[in-house]
């Protein structure tokens, strides 16, 4: 049988991989030793020249359904690991079949739930590793995905200015659809309270925290969460015509939660004494987009609203409110961005990414300046915080560079 890989934009280095080796075989000079996830699948990481991989055995039908799924989330704009092929076809030197194999792309600075609890997350932070999944969730459903498997395990996080942001790892159960129904959304969330809470009491059992976590506290948060976030993304909200302006007050607390309305259904009766609104598409990146727009950066939501806030400081600070946002967001990245990321030393870069450092330099500074009663400089702070904390940070990013 002849090996097949079918690939978007191939990477012909794929080719090099010891395709004749089970992946629990594969040498040390091909496989990264990266924290991987819990998984029902053997995984491996992998770099090839400046890419890096992860590496799933699964059978013939799994391995292209899921990459066709991930593909299809990719193109919807989902937060999900990017698909790049499957090799079926594989064959041991001698002639016994092995699995086939799905290839992602590694996403750079995210980490398992597990790494994060190795890193210093204990029991105070689960809400917000949860509050992650929840918009993950939600997103999904809104977009007709229905998952079928939620877990912490297909989850990987990234730093986001003091929460996460949660990415979808495995597709194999997931179902696109028109609409998820209520039935489809109930289940998800019961699936997901159910695993989750087997995770956290595993791992609670492992001593891979401190304090005891209260896993029917957590699931009572999930379920509360999911339900506040979905009633304020997708409510009917009814209103006498003297009420215009809350249409645009549902948009500004849309836009606080970081969701942008693309589409907002106004219904109004036949004397138009009542309005009805509903928001029918909606998307987080609200503050993301702006943040790119101004400064050409991409990041996580709320690192995006950090930076948004310190460029409103710096505007304020230097009296630049009439000035064009745009000129006024390339001053502050001449004038402090750029220079703060240029302190830090090349073997310190992949500690953390450059907008999460900021985020910690900011929160730094009011820790300084409580302390020393005053503002402290910001690139005093930055010195300092480079040189206590994140030289002693453990890596989160892999490259193409050993």
């Amino acid at each position: 049988m002849a090996m097949r890989i079918v690939a978007s934009r191939p990477d012909p280095a794929i080719l090099t991989l010891p395709w004749d080796l089970p992946l629990e075989e594969w040498p040390d000079d091909v496989v990264v030793p990266l924290p991987r996830g819990l998984s029902r699948h053997v995984v491996r990481i992998v770099r090839l020249g400046s890419n890096v991989y992860a590496v799933k055995e699964t059978n013939d039908d799994i391995a292209f359904r899921e990459y066709r799924m991930l593909r299809d989330l990719q193109r919807m704009g989902m937060p999900a690991v990017v698909p790049q092929g499957v090799v079926t076809g594989r064959e041991a030197k001698d002639g016994e079949a092995l699995p086939a194999a799905l290839i992602t792309r590694h996403l750079q600075f995210s980490l398992p739930y597990r790494t994060l609890f190795s890193r210093g997350m204990d029991a105070e932070h689960v809400p917000t590793l949860i509050d992650a999944i929840v918009v993950l969730l939600v997103r999904l459903h809104l977009a007709g995905f229905y998952w079928g498997d939620v877990s912490l395990s297909n989850v990987l996080f990234r730093r986001n200015a003091g929460a996460l942001a949660a990415y979808l790892v495995d597709a194999e159960t997931g179902e696109l659809h028109d609409t998820v129904g209520d039935r489809l959304r109930d289940y998800d969330i019961t699936v997901g309270c159910e695993n989750i809470f087997a995770e956290l009491m595993d791992l609670s059992a492992s001593g891979a925290v401190q304090k005891e976590i209260d896993g029917f506290a957590i699931i009572e948060h999930l379920r509360s969460r999911y339900e506040a976030l979905w009633s304020e993304l997708t409510d009917l909200e009814e209103f006498g015509a003297d009420e215009m302006w809350r249409i645009e007050r549902r948009v500004e607390r849309l836009n606080d939660l970081g969701f942008d309305v693309d589409e907002l259904d106004i219904v109004t009766d036949l004397g138009g004494d009542t309005i009805r609104i509903q928001p029918k598409v909606v998307d987080l990146g609200h503050h993301t987009r702006e943040i790119r727009d101004l400064t050409g950066m991409t990041v996580e939501d709320n690192q995006a609203r950090r930076l948004l806030n310190d460029i409103a400081a710096f505007t304020a600070h230097f009296d630049l409110g009439r000035e064009d946002r745009h000129l006024v967001a390339s001053k502050w990245m001449q004038a402090i961005f750029e220079p703060i990321m240029a302190m830090i030393p090349p073997d310190a870069t992949g500690k953390l990414e450059p907008a999460e450092i900021f985020h910690e330099i900011l929160e730094h500074r009011w820790y300084l300046s409580e302390r020393a009663g005053q503002q402290v400089d910001i690139f005093d702070t930055a010195r300092d915080y480079i040189e206590r904390f994140l030289t002693a940070k453990p890596d989160e990013a892999i490259t193409g560079q050993e």
